[in-house]
């Protein structure tokens, strides 16, 4: 394939490429059968008329569109590769040259591609691997947590209402003596000291009895999602209908045989630290690991466009969205309830997404600097590993992921781990 490259601006190109007569005649046949039911010509039925007739009256031209269409996908393809171009737009596609029985299609493709990256040249990586050593204060907090999990709910009679109790109420709010939408509710479930209500509206219930008609008067923080009461003082009247409450279980070899594997609360306590610890090294991998991309990004120097951020944008929008859905709600439902819109929406991501982009570009750029590599052991081990991690056959999971994609992040893993090893002094840049 003959392709032509011409450097419009920063990060734009122009690919010129051409469809030979062959593979554009069997695409116009192909088009031809896709619309030939659709065409009426006199003399034959419907959907039978010949190419040539149908040609011959309309002109060549009634097919082109769905041929170029078919054509187009594979040639562009063929052209990005032997350009050795990496697009991150959608090409804006034009036709330079019309096919005749002696030309060849020829096609031009604007589009956006990755732009030039440089690393400056650094003697060491400035970061270091945090430590969070388990203390007795966090083994406490967890079996706390364990206790609250297995505690068992009591109603309240006797008393006022206390932090930590589980109150149901009634409440409804007015600011400036207008009841506001959204402000009320009625046999609400609220957790006392959890924070789940503006700041101090919880507090104000607290040494309320049942039956209590209590007026709870709090101020909208400044920042609120509603612009028309943020920063505006409310009262809310709220009605205490029941109080329950936890009764937490004694921490004893009992308790250590009811929630666990365990015989003995010593053995509980030692599995948890061992379990904290884990956690504790992969917060600390991977602050480092942050760290030490961070440093990365801070020698790379690119134009980087804009439209790969607004990509990254649109791919973890959509992870959101998905995440909605498993909730049985609907981004718009989403954006109602936050009092938000979509600009807004998308714009909670911006400083994510370009992070992310500058990190993948710094990642790649050490990776060519570096000559790292995926082999193809280091492509079989990471199947096999897939393979067992799902409990599926190799051969399966191939069929699912691509090849060229698993080495990429074969790439991507080694670079970050010799990233690592460099800045903890057992690897030194050459």
């Amino acid at each position: 394939m003959s392709v032509k490259v011409e450097k419009l601006e920063t990060n734009v190109v122009e690919l010129e490429f051409e469809v030979s007569k062959e593979d554009f005649e069997s695409a116009m046949q192909r088009s031809y059968i896709k619309n030939v039911k659709s065409i009426n010509i006199p003399g034959f039925r419907k959907g039978k008329a010949p190419r040539k007739i149908i040609e011959n009256m309309y002109g060549k031209e009634i097919f082109y569109d769905d041929a170029i269409n078919f054509v187009f996908p594979d040639a562009y393809e063929a052209a990005l590769k032997e350009a050795k171009i990496e697009p991150v737009s959608r090409p804006d596609v034009d036709i330079k040259q019309f096919p005749t029985d002696e030309l060849n299609l020829v096609l031009t493709a604007k589009v956006t591609v990755k732009p030039d990256v440089k690393i400056s040249k650094f003697d060491k990586i400035d970061a270091k691997k945090p430590e969070y050593p388990v203390t007795d204060e966090d083994i406490a907090n967890e079996l706390k947590s364990r206790q609250n999990q297995n505690a068992r709910v009591i109603t309240v009679e006797d008393r006022a209402a206390q932090k930590d109790d589980v109150v149901v109420i009634d409440f409804e709010g007015f600011v400036d003596g207008v009841a506001f939408e959204g402000g009320k509710g009625e046999n609400f479930n609220l957790t006392l000291g959890s924070g789940q209500f503006i700041p101090g509206f919880e507090d104000q219930l607290i040494g309320a009895n049942i039956g209590d008609e209590v007026d709870v008067n709090v101020t909208f923080p400044e920042e609120y999602h509603a612009p028309d009461l943020a920063g505006k003082p409310a009262l809310f009247k709220v009605k205490l209908h029941s109080i329950t409450a936890k009764e937490l279980p004694e921490l004893d070899d009992e308790f250590a045989k009811d929630v666990s594997e365990f015989d003995t609360l010593d053995e509980l306590k030692n599995d948890i630290k061992a379990k904290l610890e884990e956690n504790n090294e992969r917060r600390a991998k991977q602050e480092f690991e942050n760290d030490v991309i961070d440093f990365i990004i801070s020698k790379m120097k690119a134009e980087i466009p804009e439209i790969m951020y607004e990509n990254r944008i649109d791919e973890l929008v959509r992870d959101f969205e998905m995440r909605l859905s498993y909730q049985g709600m609907s981004v718009e439902q989403y954006l109602g309830y936050a009092g938000m819109d979509m600009a807004t929406f998308r714009g909670q991501f911006k400083e994510q997404a370009e992070k992310q982009v500058k990190g993948m570009l710094a990642i790649e750029a050490m990776a060519k600097k570096e000559k790292i590599k995926a082999l193809k052991d280091d492509v079989t081990k990471e199947y096999k590993k897939l393979a067992e991690q799902y409990k599926m056959d190799v051969d399966k999971i191939k069929s699912f992921i691509n090849e060229e994609d698993l080495k990429k992040d074969i790439i991507t893993n080694k670079t970050i781990e010799a990233l690592l090893a460099m800045a903890s002094g057992e690897a030194t840049e050459e």
